[in-house]
């Protein structure tokens, strides 16, 4: 069987209550289990919170909460594998029978029923333990640079100040909407970003990541469009 976990911790600090805030009519936690389920790749569609007022909102769209996440992993600190791994143990020690976990970020709204289908596709296409969305950089990271405390403009890579931009490599970063995985590898937890895992590349308008309240302005523009509909 396959299951989707959405974590959705209470504690939010750049967007209070981001998880559970709304965002084009409905609360953002809403778009991810509604995608999940849309999706019928799931038998079971689970989300991971200590807080008690997000696991009575998920149930209500339609997603289970048959824990409650420990303290240890909800702080500032947990990171997205141990959260998994946590759900994926307790789903394996319940008797399930799981060949594929999915972890769905709650404030991804822009997730696609389509792309969380080629994200199965690709996991299931060789032996990877992970495949999960990314994009690619906007401007070529080879040509970046910084200000020093003096002012001044020091490029990280100098020996590409002359290197034309379509002769420099496509550099990918992730995209922060799903992320597929084996149980093996969410219990052991491997690292997502290596050679045992494999990309799911979306367009780069379609991304928008969600942590400080300029991103949140952002999506919310960026909404009625990548959701084909006027909100």
């Amino acid at each position: 069987m396959r299951i989707a976990v959405i974590p959705a911790r209470g504690g939010s600090k750049r967007i209070p209550r981001k998880n559970i805030k709304p965002f084009a009519g409905k609360p953002m936690i809403a778009w991810s289990i509604e995608v999940a389920k849309a999706s019928g790749l799931f038998d079971r569609v689970f989300v991971s919170t200590d807080d008690a007022e997000i696991a009575e909102l998920a149930k209500q769209w339609g997603a289970e909460v048959p824990f409650m996440r420990p303290d240890e992993l909800s702080n500032d600190y947990a990171g997205t594998t141990e959260v998994i791994s946590h759900a994926t143990q307790w789903a394996l020690e319940q008797g399930l029978d799981v060949d594929a976990v999915c972890c769905i970020y709650a404030t991804a709204p822009f997730v696609q029923v389509a792309d969380l289908m080629r994200g199965l596709e690709v996991l299931e296409s060789g032996d990877w333990a992970y495949a999960f969305t990314v994009t690619d950089f906007a401007a070529p990271i080879f040509r970046s640079f910084k200000q020093t405390a003096e002012g001044e403009i020091e490029m990280f890579f100098p020996e590409h100040f002359l290197t034309r931009s379509q002769d420099l490599p496509t550099v990918l970063h992730d995209a922060g909407q799903f992320y597929w995985g084996r149980p093996s590898a969410w219990i052991e937890g491997k690292r997502i970003f290596d050679r045992h895992s494999t990309p799911v590349v979306i367009p780069r308008w379609r991304v928008q990541d969600i942590d400080t309240q300029e991103d949140w302005v952002r999506a919310e523009i960026l909404a009625p469009i990548i959701m084909g509909r006027k909100i």
